[in-house]
């Protein structure tokens, strides 16, 4: 059963301008995410992430298209007890304590006050905010803040957390807590949407990804499944006492040589050419040192699709000034 479903999502705005076309957010978006998954949701600034947060919440109204979530309309009143949400840069009040902050937001949510009590406790372990219950939220760092965030979004026991951004400005350390804190809601069989630039952060931990450049969904699936089909794979053959200079078969193979003194680096755009490379490496009596195949990363397909929406784009924004 999938949690989130969006059918041929459109936003428009308009422009402010006379004459000027409105400025689309989105441009016929579909996705479905899954139960018990965590999905990342890719896209630059701009490319349409938090307005389809918003539509999903009930925030904005579509232009056009549809939007379920959890088997309903999305902006469904019964519906919104069961989600939980973090927005990219909440307000805070910061003179209450976290437990105050937390209990504040258990009773908006319709908890009586033991069931407050005991979701609070249990919360601030789970963020790891135990020691910090009885401190002001205006002396949280960037990552307590967060982590009290989170803590806020599951104060009712969601079945689906979206969050916005939930790792932008903060540390190494600050990210490695949030995405511990993320993959512990899926072992409870939660369901986590979250929007993200940041490449790495879903390598590591979602089960699926789509990738969204202005308002349109371009990639979705897992993430090996989508480098997979990414075949830009190279390898990294390193080398010493061999002659690369003039040597055509090695330059006819490779993307790039280097030769440093009696080291060389022979980079090869496909994994089909090391056999002849290592051969030719053999004949001359040269030592092999290393053969290191490189991965398409999702940061490589990422680029990649980012390049085919500019020149798809290019010939709109070209055909329209005067020759």
């Amino acid at each position: 059963m999938d949690d989130i479903v969006t059918e041929n999502l459109t936003k428009s705005y308009a422009s402010g301008w006379p004459g000027r076309p409105p400025f689309v957010a989105l441009d016929g978006l579909s996705l479905r995410v899954g139960r018990g998954e965590i999905f990342g949701f890719l896209g630059p600034n701009g490319a349409g992430k938090t307005t389809t947060l918003k539509i999903l919440l009930g925030l904005v109204r579509a232009t056009s298209g549809k939007a379920f979530l959890l088997g309903q309309p999305a902006g469904d009143v019964a519906t919104r007890g069961r989600i939980g949400f973090l927005p990219e840069s909440p307000y805070f009040y910061d003179y209450l304590t976290a437990e105050e902050f937390l209990g504040f937001y258990g009773q908006l949510a319709g908890l009586d006050r033991a069931a407050i009590s005991q979701r609070v406790t249990d919360l601030l372990k789970l963020v790891g905010l135990v020691d910090a219950r009885t401190r002001q939220l205006r002396k949280f760092s960037k990552g307590m803040l967060q982590r009290i965030g989170l803590a806020q979004a599951l104060i009712h026991d969601p079945e689906l957390i979206i969050l916005d951004e939930p790792m932008t400005g903060l540390d190494p350390i600050g990210r490695k807590q949030v995405r511990d804190l993320i993959l512990s809601l899926r072992d409870q069989g939660k369901t986590v949407f979250f929007s993200t630039h940041i490449l790495h952060d879903v390598e590591m931990i979602c089960d699926r990804v789509g990738i969204v450049l202005k308002g349109r969904l371009v990639a979705s699936g897992r993430v090996d499944e989508l480098v997979r089909q990414d075949h830009t794979h190279s390898v990294e053959i390193v080398c010493q006492q061999v002659k690369t200079d003039g040597n055509t078969l090695i330059h006819s193979l490779a993307a790039r040589v280097l030769q440093q003194g009696q080291q060389c680096l022979i980079v090869l755009p496909n994994p089909d050419a090391v056999d002849a490379i290592v051969g030719e490496i053999r004949r001359q009596g040269g030592r092999l040192l290393s053969v290191t195949p490189h991965k398409a990363s999702l940061e490589d397909l990422f680029f990649q699709e980012a390049a085919q929406e500019t020149a798809r784009a290019l010939p709109h924004m070209t055909s329209g000034r005067a020759s």
